[in-house]
């Protein structure tokens, strides 16, 4: 065992005791076993190697959907001596991946930090400072509309910058992650024309299986394992309903953006127009999912995830769902004196979650996204028998 071990850390340059060094030994083993091939996107991936470089353990960590399967069929998951947990090997990996490229470099150990405590402690400060503005007027009293408790013009520009920053950080550790993972210079000279024809054809594979949650349907088609080795398809539908709820609900306020500018149409809308449709029909995706997620978080297998990441997925979880239930609360308030109120609380809780997106589990879309073109491009290009990192 400990000779297997030393030739997997060897093989990839990695330092003992590290997370990659633990994927490294575990991929080795799989790599001879290949049981689970059939699983995902990672083991047909994984087969295409015969040595595992950090920035190849990066890339399968985050082809991992995490969904379980694998660690039921193993035949050697603990106890056995080899103790194979391929699921929270990657989950542990995952996190190192977005501390790693992170934008700024020196916000990486955010990540670290980005828990619970933290999200709902920067949401109360945030909705406290602005409720000691909102509630010290006039609109106090009267329960005016949302632009004369605070300027549109002041919470676009807030607002915007802060969602701004957060994509283009996002962007910018993207970058540095497909950079180390598909360096162009590596790709031979006889493969460059099969790169170029694979591109449109591999990106609309991702963007399917990105958009279909594809390897949330488990090893079998039938969905993630949770508690022990039965299938659901629940956290696929969860996740279905967080991201277009997401989704949906920045439609809504583009849609309202253009009411604002273009046509003269100022908040608040009828409940029949359609930023009110939109985005009440996301809150209602951001109730269920983040609800649905917390719930079968609390019942996962524990080697199906690193523990120590429950608090930053929990705290990015449990902002959605805060920022749809005060959503709907300010809709119900609108027309009342406890507006002003209601419509601080839900800005504090949405500029909590804007400021945090760069560092929380929002960043695994952008990852995972990175990863699955990367396979998509990667299959369309002759076997090698060395590290592929095309």
């Amino acid at each position: 065992m400990r000779e297997l071990e030393a030739l997997a850390r060897a093989a990839a340059g990695l330092a003992a005791g590290t997370a990659e060094a633990e994927a490294a030994r575990q991929l080795q083993i799989c790599n001879a076993c290949r049981y689970c091939e059939g699983f995902c996107a990672v083991f047909p991936a994984m087969t295409r190697r015969l040595a595992f470089s950090r920035a190849d353990i990066h890339y399968l960590a985050n082809l991992c959907h995490n969904c379980g399967a694998c660690l039921h069929a193993c035949q050697y998951a603990p106890p056995h001596e080899f103790a194979v947990a391929f699921p929270q090997a990657m989950a542990k990996v995952r996190v190192r991946t977005y501390q790693d490229y992170a934008w700024p470099a020196a916000c990486g150990a955010l990540y670290r930090r980005a828990g619970l405590v933290t999200a709902l402690s920067l949401a109360g400060a945030i909705a406290f400072f602005l409720a000691m503005a909102a509630t010290t007027g006039p609109q106090a009293v009267t329960g005016a509309d949302f632009y004369t408790v605070f300027p549109h013009r002041l919470l676009a520009w807030v607002f915007g910058t802060a969602f701004a920053f957060a994509l283009f950080a996002l962007s910018m550790g993207l970058r540095r992650f497909w950079r180390d993972v598909s360096p162009a210079i590596d790709v031979p000279t006889a493969d460059r024309p099969l790169l170029a024809k694979a591109r449109a054809p591999a990106t609309a594979e991702a963007a399917l299986d990105a958009a279909r949650l594809t390897y949330l349907g488990g090893g079998h088609g039938d969905g993630c394992t949770n508690a022990d080795d039965r299938y659901s398809l629940a956290r696929r539908r969860f996740h279905h309903l967080t991201f277009y709820g997401f989704v949906l609900c920045f439609a809504a306020t583009c849609v309202a953006t253009f009411d604002h500018f273009v046509l003269g149409l100022h908040a608040p809308y009828p409940l029949a127009s359609w930023p009110v449709v939109l985005g009440s029909t996301g809150g209602a995706g951001l109730l269920a999912g983040p609800a649905g997620l917390l719930w079968l978080s609390a019942r996962r297998h524990p080697l199906q995830g690193d523990p120590a990441q429950r608090p930053m997925d929990r705290g990015f979880i449990t902002l959605l769902l805060l920022a749809s239930a005060t959503g709907f609360a300010l809709l119900v308030l609108r027309q009342t004196p406890s507006m002003p109120l209601a419509l601080s609380i839900h800005l504090g809780v949405v500029m909590a979650l804007f400021v945090t997106l760069p560092w929380s589990k929002f960043a695994h879309g952008f990852y995972r996204c990175a990863a699955l073109l990367k396979h998509a491009v990667e299959k369309r290009l002759p076997v090698r028998s060395h590290s592929a990192r095309d």
